[in-house]
């Protein structure tokens, strides 16, 4: 397949179709760069150079009653993470000023649990009230399974986006947790959208899922209409259900990210969890895919230091953007 030609008609308003989805993670190793500059031509022509920084506080921390075989915040899951309640609006607030500091276009904001409490709501709200007073950022929040009175009340407060993953494919899902549905996900996702928030929903791959399972991601969160799409690669971690699964090669994700640049070309496709573990020294090629990335630690599990990725974009040629969402509308094809 000409991969650059596919990526042409893209910009001109094509809609990849899932058979060529599927051809993108069964290519050859050989026609990797190939693959990944039909993906960069798409990255370029609506993100430029730019990318956009995003970081994690770990609001809330374990004791989730969910059966996520990925998580170690899970309650089934055998670890020695650090468990705590939500942290103080000081603590949020402090978090904010130090990624505004560092060039963070968004700080996420995200807690433990299957879903917030109103109590919980009410003082993430407040907590981005005041930070919205004091700073220009933008706020993310990820919360668990909302309502849509839930939303309102974090839209009028200043949340600027909502996370929710889709996390896999809905055939795939009652073999990641069966202590919800799919539909549940995609419930919330659709709760975000219509308080008018900017919905974030992406997925975890390396969870024994098929290529067919990955393609039908991509196609499930192009109908949702998500704005941001992290895509996460599982780090398995000890006492996890899924500790022993590693099936990933660097080839493989920088393939997962094309695809999903094809499928889905005018949004933020951002590197998320796993990237220093998957790709490795391979990082760089990512983001010629990818116009987002984490700075700093995940959520339980660490990320580089910093100053490595401030130093990857630098050598790229690439530029930090902060607090832009709608870059979708414009062409920076040279």
């Amino acid at each position: 397949m000409d991969w650059l030609n596919l990526a042409e008609k893209v910009v001109n308003g094509y809609q990849c179709q899932p058979k060529e989805a599927l051809a993108i993670l069964n290519a050859d190793d050989k026609h990797l760069l190939k693959v990944i500059d039909g993906a960069y031509f798409i990255r370029r022509h609506y993100y430029g150079k730019k990318v956009k920084l995003n970081m994690i506080i770990n609001a809330k921390s374990g004791r989730c009653p969910e059966n996520c075989a990925y998580c170690s915040q899970s309650i089934y899951a055998d670890t020695d993470i650090e468990r705590y309640p939500l942290v103080s609006k000081d603590t949020l607030i402090a978090g904010a000023k130090e990624a505004k500091k560092n060039k963070i276009g968004t700080y996420c904001i995200v807690i433990s649990g299957r879903k917030p409490s109103n109590r919980e709501v009410n003082q993430v709200a407040q907590a981005v009230k005041d930070i919205k007073e004091q700073l220009d950022i933008k706020i993310c929040a990820c919360l668990g399974l909302i309502s849509e009175e839930q939303a309102h009340v974090l839209k009028a407060a200043g949340v600027d986006r909502f996370n929710h993953n889709l996390n896999t494919s809905e055939s795939h899902h009652a073999y990641i947790t069966t202590t919800h549905h799919y539909d549940d996900r995609v419930r919330t996702v659709k709760n975000i959208k219509r308080a008018g928030i900017s919905p974030c929903s992406g997925v975890i791959c390396g969870m024994g899922e098929s290529d067919d399972d990955i393609v039908d991601m991509a196609f499930a969160l192009k109908k949702l209409d998500a704005d941001s799409i992290p895509i996460n690669f599982l780090h398995p971690v000890p006492g996890t259900k899924l500790e022993h699964l590693d099936e990933l090669t660097p080839n493989k994700c920088l393939k997962i990210l094309s695809m999903f640049r094809y499928v889905n070309p005018t949004k933020e496709i951002r590197i998320a969890g796993g990237r220093e573990y998957h790709l490795r020294t391979m990082q760089t090629m990512g983001l010629y895919i990818a116009n987002s990335i984490f700075v700093g630690d995940y959520l339980t599990t660490g990320g580089q230091a910093a100053k490595q990725d401030y130093q990857m974009i630098k050598d790229l040629g690439f530029e930090v953007e902060e607090n832009a969402f709608e870059t979708q509308s414009q062409d920076f094809s040279l």
